[in-house]
């Protein structure tokens, strides 16, 4: 999220767009937001995982813990985005919060897992949500760029793979007065076709080997 030098700013002007919670402290923008909406306020948080992630950042468990603790004084409805790596740490990330928060949906790894499930406590998880973008590609990007880097190890750029979308996601429903979850349905949608990109991508970590979000 930080690749483009204008995101510095423009993070401390848009609270809708958040950055891991447990970035130190200084960083610019913030890890959390409660957002008024028809049904009530809504937390919602987002936080990395360290497992086989760059750069490693404090340790989200606790950061949430304390993040939780506070925002539930205001709401008890409250979704976490926790992005990570490994499907143990985002696992157990939900069990850690099961009963605090109303769901913990996984992201970063771009394919959609079929564990949507609500833990004891009330608490919706989804090990990772998906990818929204073209499928025929290889996380996105267009598949021969991808598979000559990992033949050749050279550097490349990644294009925008073209053709098919699909929308993927998680709709949960929540009793607002509990904050409890009630339902969690895995979101698998078609969409329109797009036109595959001529232009490179700027150079980022996507071109860093190996990596689920790095290609």
């Amino acid at each position: 999220m930080w690749d483009q030098k204008e995101i510095l700013t423009f993070i401390e002007t848009e609270p809708r767009l958040l950055r891991p919670l447990n970035y130190p402290e200084r960083a610019p923008g913030n890890g959390s937001i409660v957002l008024e909406t028809a049904k009530g306020k809504v937390g919602v948080i987002n936080v990395q995982a360290r497992t086989f992630m760059q750069p490693i950042l404090e340790n989200p468990f606790r950061s949430i813990e304390a993040a939780v603790a506070k925002m539930r004084h205001e709401t008890s409805n409250i979704i976490v985005d926790v992005h990570g790596e490994t499907t143990s740490e985002k696992i157990a990330m939900g069990r850690f919060l099961d009963g605090k928060v109303s769901a913990v949906i996984g992201t970063h790894t771009h394919v959609q897992t079929a564990d949507e499930q609500i833990f004891p406590g009330g608490t919706a998880f989804l090990c990772d949500a998906g990818m929204c973008g073209p499928i025929n590609s290889i996380l996105g990007r267009a598949i021969d760029p991808i598979m000559n880097r990992f033949v050749s190890n050279l550097p490349a750029s990644f294009p925008v793979a073209g053709g098919e979308v699909r929308l993927r996601g998680a709709v949960v429903e929540i009793d607002e007065g509990t904050g409890r979850a009630v339902r969690i349905n895995r979101v698998d949608e078609p969409g329109p076709r797009v036109t595959a990109s001529s232009e490179s991508v700027p150079k980022t970590d996507v071109e860093q080997m190996p990596s689920s979000e790095q290609t």
